[in-house]
């Protein structure tokens, strides 16, 4: 009996010993992908990422860990870099490149987006409401597009012709096109000449002669050239042109004027929804999110480095002024 009771003893202290192993054991560290067009994941916009993920508790590499998949603007690596996210597989996908493929490469795992346009994809059924396995962020791109030539015709009305630098392989890019197209038709004072870069080299390639007989210039939004604006920049002010950009980072790095949603802000809006998500939301049930703080920035140095003169009544307008 009391040899029983010494085996009974043995096995329930095992029992509990497992018991208590099992209580102990991790939790699953949830993987993050994040499919960008970017050079670096060492940027404003990943930095506000990381901090609205830290604000919610997330600390990466200790309960959250990030899978980067960076296609440098190049639009033909996103099949592949995407299906290496699916494949891992990874919990949620955070994306500001290429929604319309990822969208059609998964309908399982959840993708929070940052979105040129919400509705243009096909991919949510309404912003309220989007369904399936997609939600996240508008730019507002085909608005901003057309504000930004107006906000350019106002500060220069002598400008007669603009031309307008676009990526054709962004997603995005027509839409934004066809918004300048319509904004200068009905500014009536306005015509249009596109210059387009299909690629790094592309862009690199081109010189300030490509803006001979032009005013100003546009530059519209894209993954390769947010990499690349400083080149730009540097291209429009040989040119010795005004011009307007669709971030503030531009203006920062010597550009002229900057009209757009901030985008660094949305970054870290966005991170409370990976958030949800993690914690058993359906994207679907999450309202796509408009932009809520806009950037207007005007680079007073630059300007009389070009020899240029600002009326007073945009300086007034402008949230920040760099002198």
């Amino acid at each position: 009996m009391k040899r029983r009771s010494v085996v009974i003893g043995g096995i329930a202290a095992l029992l509990a010993t497992e018991s208590a192993f099992a209580q102990q054991a991790p939790a699953k560290i949830p993987r993050v992908g994040i499919l960008t067009p970017a050079d670096s994941d060492k940027t404003p916009i990943f930095d506000a990422f990381r901090e609205g993920l830290r604000d919610l508790g997330y600390v990466e590499g200790r309960n959250v860990i990030l899978e980067f998949r960076l296609i440098h603007g190049e639009f033909t690596l996103l099949p592949r870099m995407a299906e290496e996210l699916i494949n891992l597989p990874v919990d949620v996908i955070v994306s500001d490149a290429g929604l319309d493929v990822l969208a059609r490469m998964t309908r399982t795992i959840p993708i929070v987006a940052m979105m040129a346009d919400a509705m243009m994809y096909g991919v949510v059924s309404s912003l309220s409401h989007p369904g399936g396995n997609v939600t996240g962020f508008s730019l507002m791109h085909k608005e901003l597009s057309a504000k930004r030539l107006e906000i350019l015709d106002e500060a220069f009305p002598e400008i007669r012709t603009v031309a307008v630098l676009t990526n054709p392989p962004a997603r995005g890019s027509a839409m934004n096109l066809r918004a300048t197209e319509e904004a200068a038709r009905s500014l009536g004072s306005v015509t249009i000449t596109i210059v387009s870069a299909e690629s790094s080299e592309d862009l690199l390639a081109l010189r300030p002669s490509v803006f001979a007989g032009v005013g100003g210039v546009v530059v519209l939004g894209g993954g390769l050239f947010w990499n690349h604006r400083r080149d730009i920049v540097a291209l429009v002010n040989a040119a010795r042109l005004p011009a307007i950009y669709p971030e503030r980072e531009y203006v920062e790095d010597g550009g002229l004027m900057a009209y757009g949603a901030n985008v660094p802000d949305n970054f870290r809006r966005l991170a409370g929804y990976v958030d949800r998500i993690l914690k058993g939301a359906n994207p679907g049930d999450l309202p796509v999110q408009q932009p809520v703080k806009f950037d207007f920035v005007v680079n007073l140095k630059t300007a009389k480095d070009l020899g240029l003169t600002i009326a007073p009544s945009i300086l007034a307008r402008a949230d920040e002024v760099i002198e």
